[in-house]
């Protein structure tokens, strides 16, 4: 396991932007579904330790290597985000986003038919993850409020 040396924790950086119209359950749950698909899709590195142990030998799921902020705006913003992150350059950050279909439908199969029938332009949008370098992602969400 590399040591403190080997990265920067400042670094990367991963911020979730959700609407600010959300009850606080539905953010949370749309806050867990984006990191779990940038943990699917997670790029060597991303997390630290894959234990930690505490002084009586109880094991702990290690955690991401870097800050993850999460967000809110007015829902229309969020579009705008996507937008924006989308004309950078491919590769320089992940993206991850959460139309209201993702809420509405139960099984995969579901989703799946539910967004094919809607246009990218039609999509409500009420969250958007972003992670990568820290200087890109703090250009794109710097302004936002922290959820509180």
């Amino acid at each position: 396991m590399p040591n403190a040396e080997s990265y920067h924790y400042s670094g990367r950086k991963t911020v979730i932007a959700l609407a600010s119209n959300l009850e606080a359950g539905v953010a949370l749950n749309v806050a867990a579904h984006l990191s779990i698909a940038l943990g699917a899709h997670a790029e060597p590195g991303l997390m630290g330790r894959r234990w930690l142990v505490d002084g009586s030998a109880v094991r702990h799921a290690g955690i991401s290597r870097y800050n993850v902020v999460i967000t809110k705006v007015k829902q229309g913003r969020l579009r705008q985000l996507l937008s924006e992150a989308r004309e950078l350059p491919d590769g320089d950050l992940f993206l991850a986003d959460f139309p209201e279909q993702m809420l509405s439908t139960g099984h995969d199969d579901e989703l799946a038919s539910a967004l094919a029938d809607v246009a990218e332009s039609d999509l409500a949008y009420l969250g958007v993850l972003v992670h990568g370098p820290a200087d890109p992602v703090k250009a794109l969400t710097g302004r936002f409020m922290l959820w509180r």
